[in-house]
């Protein structure tokens, strides 16, 4: 005999904790995921219970948002575990009647009460086939810039902006795009290219964020790096770039989004996770991979290697891309489509800055004057090519612009259904910028 029990959950904007019906959800979108989400799924069982019944347990993980199947989320029930394939599905064999925990980097976890008559049964034959809903978080986040980490009033002060609005994240450098490593850490590369620069105490601001409810991501600086190419020249590309089609070269990027995962932040975002453009391009053409599927398989190589070590450690991995690749059929060069980076990213920040676009697209004399038209285009075109179980989460900018201006952008995000991240150099931002929380 076989019972279908359909659990589905509808989340608001914030993660807490919610207790509907028989779901309860956690109060962290990220749980420790002990089980790799790129492998077939494997069960990890224990032996000994003292539950009188035990059931097989089968059923099909989905998104909330449009029951598309999640691969790779864990499903432990008691001492078993094992992870959703592609298809989202999972099975467990002879378990207890026990509360069903449900995680998946970047996404709410939740925990799903065993269903009430089916551990009333005494049908020795049950089967438990059960639909779960998760629901992605949605990170609506500022960026911590190295000045205001390392002023205790102006995080202060950050903390209660975000108390007051929407905000529910925060973006720390713990690498920057001036090679720094901007707290004591010990991976030996760091030290000994001597660009550890003790700016700030991650741990103690996490802690402090965290307290708050507010999600805390880090971005590194991964592949432009003139400090790491002057010192190890087998390493260099070009200019200040290294060789991201070198797998040597991965080894020390990771190192470093390990060591931050275990300081406590919940994601890992990887920055400058491609090849070089501009000048250094032209530079290093004949030295990059000359076709698109060789630059991207590089760049997704990478991601897979530091999603492989980072998942078990229970942290998301994301990477910020080009804006300009959400609407180009090709990688431009740079390694990147939204389609390869999401296919292994938990979450893609496209960099959607419209001052940066020239005159005439979209046929707009100045795209800089219409923030929402072109944040809005860039989705539009986007989204489509994301992969299943990704999420769009764009850098939208907060420099030279009104509050109408950055809320236009905020307003096209939210339309579309995804996170956002301001970028302000200095971490100045302005009440108006924000939607009350």
């Amino acid at each position: 005999m076989q019972i279908l029990v359909v659990l589905a959950w509808t989340a608001t904007a914030c993660v807490g904790v919610e207790v509907l019906g028989e779901t309860t959800i956690s109060d962290s979108p990220i749980s420790e995921s002990p089980v790799s989400d790129d492998a077939a799924p494997t069960t990890t069982q224990n032996t000994t219970t003292t539950q009188a019944e035990l059931f097989d347990l089968t059923g099909v993980v989905v998104s909330a948002v449009d029951q598309t199947p999640l691969p790779g989320v864990v499903v432990k029930v008691g001492g078993s575990a094992t992870s959703t394939d592609a298809d989202g599905r999972f099975e467990i064999a002879q378990v207890p009647a026990q509360a069903i925990e449900v995680s998946r980097p970047v996404w709410i976890a939740q925990t799903v009460q065993w269903p009430t008559d089916v551990s009333a049964s005494d049908d020795p034959d049950l089967e438990v086939e059960l639909e779960i809903e998760l629901e992605p978080f949605v990170a609506r986040a500022l960026r911590v810039s190295s000045d205001i980490a390392a002023d205790p009033a102006r995080f202060d002060a950050l903390l209660e902006t975000a108390a007051i609005t929407t905000v529910n994240a925060l973006v720390f450098d713990t690498k920057d795009e001036a090679d720094r490593i901007l707290y004591q850490s010990k991976v030996p590369l760091a030290t000994e290219i001597g660009r550890v620069d003790d700016i700030y105490d991650p741990a103690e601001l996490i802690g402090r964020a965290k307290a708050e409810g507010l999600y805390t991501i880090t971005r590194i600086v991964t592949f432009e790096d003139p400090a790491w190419a002057a010192a190890v020249p087998e390493a260099k590309l070009a200019g200040a770039w290294v060789d991201a089609a070198d797998e040597a070269n991965w080894d020390y990027p990771v190192a470093l989004a390990v060591e931050a995962c275990s300081l406590g932040f919940d994601e890992i975002q990887f920055d400058y996770v491609r090849f070089p453009s501009g000048q250094t391009a032209a530079r290093a053409r004949d030295l990059v991979p000359q076709t698109v599927e060789e630059r991207t398989a590089a760049i997704a190589g990478f991601l897979t290697k530091a999603k492989d070590q980072l998942h078990p450690m229970g942290c998301g991995v994301s990477a910020a891309i080009f804006g300009i690749v959400l609407s180009s059929p090709d990688d431009q060069r740079l390694g990147q489509t939204p389609e390869t980076v999401s296919g292994v990213a938990d979450a893609i920040s496209p960099m959607i800055y419209p001052s940066h676009y020239n005159s005439g697209w979209l046929g707009l004399d100045n795209p800089n004057s219409h923030p929402g038209v072109v944040v809005g285009d860039a989705l539009d075109s986007g989204m489509p090519r994301l992969a299943p179980g990704s999420l769009m989460r764009p850098w939208i900018q907060g420099f030279f612009y009104s509050g109408d201006q950055v809320m236009a952008q905020i307003a096209e995000a939210e339309r579309h259904g995804a996170g956002w991240i301001i970028w302000n150099v200095f971490g100045n931002y302005e009440l108006d910028w924000l939607p009350p929380a």
